[in-house]
């Protein structure tokens, strides 16, 4: 490959510019997005109740916790960025130069053209929603202009993440602030209205709680998908100032900081709308708006549009050392581990990861992109974590500066099989059958281009003249 002949001397490599303070809002950053301000409505219909509904939130709380407490000690093991990619690859790599990389390059395939970048889409496609959303008050805003303005945002975004480290981390805290004040205001709005005396829809309790289990699955999948993100400072780690220290303390705060917000947003929530009206309401945070705000109800579509702009950012400055990390190992083309000569960010594989979410915005609606992503993701979480009960018996005395109890770890995966099989079983979507088929698939890319490599040698010339061309347009070295 034409980056192999590079001069030693011009090798550079990222820098640690996140801090701990910076590392606490990365995850809450990218955990606060849309999913509070839309997901209070699907948790509902699932949990039945609001009593159940309260509690599907805070055990949601508690088992992302839990699973970020398990990738905090192998972050602490193997401190190198890409997240689940680099721990499948120190666990299963060794053991078999065959099959031993197929783990983490499931996941590379899976987590660069499924899970990161559906997860981007996500973010921008809501942000697109809210942001125009104060010029169509009263009527249903043109899909063309949604996905103009995402698409716009996606730009920005890219450009954020592949100019500087520190813009992107200043904009992540801002946003994270701005994030905590319109949780506040909804919060407070709704305990005044409760302390006022309207407390009847809190008040229903337990009444029509759900007794299908597979029905309550669907509320733990809406609750956890506003939680999704709590990885993405995995994915930073060589960026990440002390990350023997930080790592773990990001999350221990973070992640029960983001569980009370919720927690709080549902009861302010309650204390202005009914059950019923919060589960007929497309869009919770600007009902409640117009109910409690009157002429300044068009402030909430834009602090949610802020909400989640900070959230995709956060998710592209993760997801471009995915594939930054994967590319290193050679599971992908190895010009997308290169970096910015100038800047020291991982530009190619930051242009890259957003332009597979633009093309995932163009056909994509919301709900099927959730669907697609929540399967694929919790089948890489729950495997991830099952490589940490493998590097206890394979790499038993290897320095862990911080160490989970087994049990936790089992208990992870014994949820994340669950979560898996159970809307499978309860309503089978042909997205799932999609996704399996997908994952699937990365076998037959695998054997040919990453382990034997022999279909690769006759595109090899061509590779290196793009790699080159790539090199000179971006400057970017090894």
């Amino acid at each position: 490959m034409a980056g192999k002949q590079e001069d030693p001397g011009m090798a550079t490599e990222l820098e640690r510019h996140v801090g701990l303070l910076s590392g606490i809002f990365l995850i809450m950053g990218t955990m606060i997005g849309s999913g509070i301000f839309i997901s209070p409505k699907g948790v509902l219909e699932g949990a039945g109740s609001v009593g159940m509904a309260l509690i599907v939130w805070m055990a949601c709380g508690v088992v992302v916790t839990l699973a970020a407490l398990c990738y905090a000690e192998l972050g602490t093991m193997i401190p190198k960025s890409g997240g689940e990619h680099s721990y499948l690859m120190h666990a299963f790599g060794k053991m078999d130069k065959c099959f031993g990389p197929i783990p983490a390059f499931l996941f590379d395939w899976v987590g660069l053209f499924i899970i990161r970048p559906t997860m981007f889409a996500i973010m921008t496609l809501s942000l697109g929603t809210y942001a125009i959303k104060p010029f169509y008050l009263n009527c249903t805003p043109p899909e063309t202009a949604i996905k103009a303005v995402s698409l716009s945002a996606i730009l920005v975004i890219a450009f954020i993440n592949g100019y500087c480290v520190k813009l992107a981390t200043y904009i992540q805290n801002i946003c994270t602030v701005v994030k905590l004040i319109a949780i506040a205001i909804l919060t407070v709005g709704g305990i005044v209205k409760i302390i006022q005396g309207n407390n009847e829809y809190i008040e229903d309790g337990f009444e029509d709680t759900e007794s299908d289990v597979s029905l309550i699955a669907i509320a733990f999948y809406n609750g956890l998908w506003a939680f999704d993100g709590w990885n993405n400072l995995n994915f930073v780690t060589e960026e990440l100032q002390n990350p023997g220290r930080n790592l773990p303390i990001s999350i221990m705060v973070g992640i029960p900081v983001t569980t009370v917000c919720y927690v709080l947003a549902n009861i302010g929530y309650l204390g202005v709308m009914s059950k019923t009206e919060i589960i007929m309401s497309h869009a919770v945070a600007v009902t409640w708006g117009q109910r409690m705000l009157g002429m300044a109800a068009f402030s909430m579509p834009i602090f949610v549009a802020i909400s989640c702009f900070g959230a995709a950012n956060g998710c592209l400055f993760a997801s471009g050392r995915l594939c930054f990390a994967a590319a290193r190992e050679g599971h992908f083309p190895q010009v997308f581990s290169y970096i910015s000569l100038n800047r020291k960010t991982p530009l190619p594989s930051i242009i890259l990861t957003a332009l597979i979410g633009a093309c995932l915005i163009i056909p994509g609606d919301l709900s099927t992109l959730i669907d697609f992503f929540s399967f694929s993701a919790w089948i890489a979480y729950g495997f991830t974590v099952l490589s940490l009960l493998v590097l206890r018996r394979t790499e038993p005395k290897t320095e862990r500066p911080y160490r989970v109890p087994t049990v936790v770890a089992i208990f992870v995966v014994i949820t994340s099989v669950y979560l898996v099989l159970a809307p499978i079983i309860h309503y089978p979507r042909v997205e799932f059958l999609y996704a399996a088929l997908f994952i699937a698939g990365g076998l037959f890319v695998y054997f040919p281009f990453v382990y034997y490599k022999q279909c690769r040698l006759p595109l090899d010339p061509y590779i290196d003249w793009v790699t080159i061309k790539i090199q000179k347009a971006l400057l970017v070295i090894p």
